[in-house]
């Protein structure tokens, strides 16, 4: 890092300080404006609030990691615009009818009050002590990476790294609200890409282009069935990402992940009306097309370069020092002066405009679902006070969670991972037959959720006693909740959770057709319809043709 870098650090840094201090001087004037913008975001605000929120250190660290040590493999998870679709024009028009401020809201409208407590506090908890952890704990490891500091005033630069980026996304989400994290991040989301993209630019060049990277990691096998790290549908006995449980998998958690969880949704609920909060979403879908060529394949050429062994950066040979490093060590050895303060403005902007969605979501559920339930008749500029009380709360849990992340490191990391693999069956199959099915009934919804939390626990409980227990006899419990492939089990998970769903609902009360009025398919008004119908035109039509059209073309070119 040289003065250059600095520099643009520090106008990046003034253009936020302005963009945050003139939304803080827009008054919230209840938890409507507070939460949601005042529902009054365009479509260029959502989309890339969806996206900037999005990208965080699993991306920074985990995916670059994963294409540098498995190749194309996490790609399915990536290359998700058509699933986000799905939320514009399937589930915005029922979120905005609804006119619901929280998705555990949505549950309630259409289930029962148990079933949206059960859903905030698995979103709460999971946010805390995975989310808002796991970013701050990767963002700490990064910038020391990065810049290549160790200490600072005596104090472990990864302390200085993870507290100063918890304290600045905190203020100005703390005081600014919705609108903050919607309005830095379209500021923050160009950045990114444009930091990204030389990253990519600047690493093919060094490597000797396309062909290099696909000659190099294409000779590089991942299992015993021939598979290579180019191939994205691996033999279906590969133990990690098995073609047919990867497809499944991937459509699961991206399902729950972008169609029903209050970290993503929430954005789609701040737009002006349905038109934005649908073109919202397919401008998000078209911006998640690039996160596969922005950070996957990255890795990739990381690992090239350092197969290679021959590939000199600013005078000195480039070794990949480990697979979570293939990032930044990209952006600390790649990169000339004043572009590498512009790709750490890039991942500045990624990590906190991630960790602001994720304080902003946190306090809305806490103060909708949990305060404001119990004191309905608390003022809206209280609301406001105990949202912004609630983000300083979550964000001191958060902090005092690092250090448990920090001493376990790696294992806790893969242990959080797994965590959004047995939490999204049970809400998906609650939110699939809610919307599809007129007899799912309020039992029926709240059993699916429970089913769903109790047999995912089981499974986190498994994982950790025979990691731990490694001469455990062979048994029924070990084969299913331990040795089933984590993509296996998920699909059977998400079946076993919609079976309860169904058994539950056929035994028990129907809901009344007031109760599902505008909830379920086949149960809109003509007023409704019409007004759907009247919020998008063909254009909508035809960039979604053309986002399921390049993700198709994508599985055929690394099939």
């Amino acid at each position: 890092m040289v003065t250059l870098d600095w520099i643009v650090i520090g106008i990046f840094f003034v253009l936020l300080v302005a963009i945050i201090v003139w939304v803080v001087s827009q008054k919230n004037k209840n938890s409507e404006d507070y939460f949601l913008g005042g529902r009054d975001a365009s479509w260029i605000a959502i989309g890339a609030s969806i996206f900037a929120s999005n990208i965080g250190s699993e991306h920074l660290i985990g995916l670059a990691g994963a294409g540098a040590s498995s190749g194309m493999a996490m790609a399915h998870w990536e290359i998700q615009g058509w699933m986000i679709l799905i939320l514009g024009w399937v589930f915005v028009p029922f979120y905005s009818r609804s006119m619901v401020l929280t998705m555990p809201e949505f549950l309630e409208r259409r289930y029962n009050k148990e079933s949206r407590t059960v859903l905030s506090l698995i979103s709460l908890v999971s946010y805390v002590l995975t989310k808002v952890a796991v970013t701050v704990y990767a963002g700490g490891l990064v910038f020391q990476q990065v810049f290549g500091i160790e200490e600072m005033w005596g104090i472990d630069f990864f302390w200085i790294s993870a507290i100063g980026l918890v304290m600045l996304t905190a203020v100005y989400t703390i005081f600014g609200g919705m609108k903050s994290v919607l309005y830095t991040s379209v500021l923050q989301t160009p950045i990114l890409l444009g930091g990204s993209l030389i990253i990519l630019v600047l690493g093919l060049k060094a490597v000797g282009g396309w062909e290099q990277v696909l000659e190099i990691c294409g000779a590089t096998t991942v299992n015993e069935y021939g598979d290579s790290m180019v191939n994205l549908i691996r033999d279906n006995r590969d133990p990690d990402f098995p073609w047919l449980g990867a497809l499944i998998g991937s459509a699961i958690i991206g399902f729950w992940y972008w169609c029903t969880d209050q970290f993503i949704v929430q954005r789609v609920l701040s737009g002006k009306n349905e038109t934005h909060a649908r073109r919202g979403a397919i401008f998000g879908a078209y911006l998640k097309l690039l996160p596969v060529f922005l950070f996957l394949i990255p890795g990739m050429i990381a690992y090239a370069m350092s197969v290679k062994g021959d590939i000199m950066l600013n005078g000195v040979i480039y070794v990949l020092p480990s697979a979570d490093a293939a990032f930044p060590s990209l952006v600390a050895q790649l990169l000339p002066a004043g572009v590498k303060g512009l790709v750490v403005c890039g991942i500045l902007a990624a990590l906190m405009s991630s960790l602001a969605s994720l304080f902003n979501s946190s306090a809305m559920l806490f103060t909708i679902d949990f305060y404001k339930r119990f004191k309905p008749e608390t003022p809206e500029k209280k609301l406001v006070k105990i949202g912004q009380f609630a983000t300083v709360v979550i964000v001191t849990l958060g902090v005092l969670w690092i250090p448990i992340m920090r001493s376990i490191g790696d294992v806790l990391y893969e242990y959080l991972q797994d965590v959004q693999s047995v939490l999204a069956p049970g809400i998906a199959a609650a939110f699939l037959m809610g919307i599809t099915w007129k007899r799912a009934s309020a039992q029926g919804g709240y059993w699916g959720l429970m089913s769903g939390f109790i047999i995912g626990v089981t499974r986190l409980g498994a994982k950790v006693y025979y990691n731990t227990i490694h001469d455990a006899p062979d048994t029924l419990f070990k084969s299913v909740f331990f040795d089933t492939n984590w993509l296996f089990f998920c699909g059977w998970m998400l079946l076993a959770c919609i079976i309860v769903v169904v058994v539950v609902s056929l035994n028990t009360k129907a809901p009344s057709a007031v109760q599902i009025q505008g909830l379920v398919f086949g149960t809109s008004t003509p007023d409704q319809k019409a007004q759907s119908r009247a919020s998008w035109n063909v254009w909508d039509v035809v960039h979604s043709v053309i986002i399921i059209g390049f993700t198709t073309a994508f599985y055929i070119y690394f099939w």
